[in-house]
Parts: C-alpha cells; structure tokens; sequence
C-alpha cells in the first residue's frame, strides 16, 4: 500500500505544480499587459485570483484522494470520502473515520502530500506578492525622484 500512496502522492502533486503554473502565468500575462504591478487593488485582485487557483488545485487533489478510496473500496459515497481526504489533507486529523488496517497508512501519506502542496502554494503566493511589492514599489520610487536631464538632453 506504500507504493500506492507514493504513486498517489506524486500524481497528485502534478495537480497542484499545473495550478502554481497556471496562476504564476496569469499574473505574468497581466504584469505584461500592465494591469497589475503598480495599483494596490489591482495587485489585491490578481492575488484572489491566484490563491483561487491554488484552492482550486487543493480541492482537485483531494477529489483525486477520495475517488482513489472510494476506488479501493474503503468508502461506498464520495461524499464521506472527499471529507475524509480533506480531514487528511489539511492534516486536520479528527480522526472520526478510519479506514482498514488494509488502506490506513494512506491518510498520513495524503497528509504528507497536502503538505507539501500547502507549502508549494505558499511559495509561489509569497515570490508573487514579492515581485508585485517590488513593481509596485519601484513605480512609486521613480515617479518620486526629480528628473535629471540626461548629457544629451542638455
């Protein structure tokens, strides 16, 4: 069962790289576009729009978690098995379902993984706020300084 929860764990980890990859590429476009980078709300509203998409990338795993044990038999409605997955995922453990001696090392693997898709969103949220801070921030520090004229422009 080991290895399922291995296999599980990188399949689903894809999953997640597909939605950091997706976001971080909206905000790319957006930055070229110049809609986000300089004003607070704008830069406010790209970042809903990416944690969106990091949210939507964690409930798809967990979807993928509790078709797999519903799959293997463990659970007879998806919907017992996706609040399993999510219980586990989010490593909240209430520990009010357990699964078979067969299939119970699953949920600390699956916590595992949310971890570490938890901490890959929280990487690509925090290098984006960054780079906008530093647009942003740079804007408001050129638009600031006196204009200098350049040795051609005497």
């Amino acid at each position: 069962m080991v290895m399922v929860g291995i296999i599980m764990m990188l399949s689903v980890l894809v999953i997640q790289g597909v939605a950091a990859e997706i976001g971080s590429e909206a905000i790319s476009r957006l930055l070229t576009r110049r809609l986000v980078g300089v004003r607070l709300w704008s830069n406010v509203l790209a970042m809903f729009a990416l944690i969106a998409t990091l949210m939507t990338g964690h409930l798809a795993q967990m979807a993928v978690w509790a078709i797999a044990f519903v799959a293997a038999g463990e659970f007879a409605q998806f919907s017992a098995a996706f609040y399993h997955s999510a219980v586990n995922y989010t490593t909240l453990g209430y520990g009010d379902i357990v699964m078979s001696p067969r299939w119970r090392l699953l949920g600390p693997l699956e916590a595992a993984s949310g971890s570490l898709a938890f901490g890959w969103s929280t990487a690509v949220i925090v290098a984006i706020v960054i780079r906008l801070n530093r647009i942003r921030h740079g804007s408001q520090i050129r638009a600031r300084a006196p204009h200098r004229p350049t040795r051609s422009g005497r």
